[in-house]
């Protein structure tokens, strides 16, 4: 069964899509959102399989909420369904991060061809690049059994799955800026909670002293931005 995310604000088209993914082809689970900002709820609750979003959305547009997916998760493919196909517009949303368009109007024959693509290409990339283990200097992160092991003295130190999961994003995009709105909303679902807020300044406090003993890497603050977890290469 794929769990599809559509976000589409013209409740017909999203009804005909929605009813021909799920009843005429079949294997498929749909749910649909009316913006980019309820798309973005969605995402977070729902942890879809693929997404499929228009770009001229009221509240939010689509370039908008794919630019807020991709801060945290580089990895579920989107496809754009639009009107909105000028090679200026394409751009933009292959800049973003989009994986690729299709040009209204469709049917859904079409679309769920387009969508086994894409998730036969994800597929082939996971098989490339499967990993949850991220070195850092002297030490290993293996994310997904949340654990730091000292490459030098084989000991290794027992993370909560919190912390793993924030060392484990901010390895994913070493050397390059994460913003705390970002992290907030994606472990937290929020973005402005002052407790939330402290709470991440706490976990980032416990990551700088779990590797504080390897000078080759730090987790910096910028101020008014968010982290950057820097390594020498």
């Amino acid at each position: 069964m794929i769990k599809l995310l559509l976000v589409e604000d013209d409740p017909t088209l999203s009804y005909i899509v929605q009813s021909g993914l799920q009843e005429i082809i079949g294997g498929y689970e749909v749910v649909t959102a009316e913006n980019g900002e309820e798309g973005l709820k969605k995402w977070k609750e729902y942890r879809p399989d693929i997404i499929i979003a228009d770009i001229d959305m009221p509240v939010m547009n689509g370039f908008r909420m794919v630019e807020r997916i991709r801060e945290t998760d580089a990895n579920t493919p989107i496809l754009f369904a639009s009107a909105l196909t000028s090679p200026k517009d394409v751009k933009i949303g292959y800049k973003l991060g989009v994986n690729n368009y299709i040009k209204k109007p469709f049917v859904p024959d079409e679309l769920d061809a387009h969508i086994h693509a894409l998730l036969k290409m994800k597929s082939g990339q996971q098989i490339r690049n499967e990993t949850t283990h991220y070195v850092l200097g002297r030490y290993t992160l293996d994310a997904q059994h949340a654990t730091l092991r000292d490459n030098h003295t084989l000991k290794k130190k027992v993370l909560t799955v919190r912390e793993s999961e924030i060392l484990q994003l901010l390895c994913e995009n070493r050397n390059e800026a994460v913003k705390r709105e970002a992290i907030l909303s994606r472990f937290w679902s929020t973005e402005d909670d002052y407790f939330a807020s402290r709470s991440l300044d706490v976990f980032m406090s416990k990551l700088r002293k779990l590797l504080e003993d390897e000078h080759s890497i730090e987790i910096r603050t910028i101020r008014k931005v968010g982290f950057i977890l820097i390594t020498e290469e």
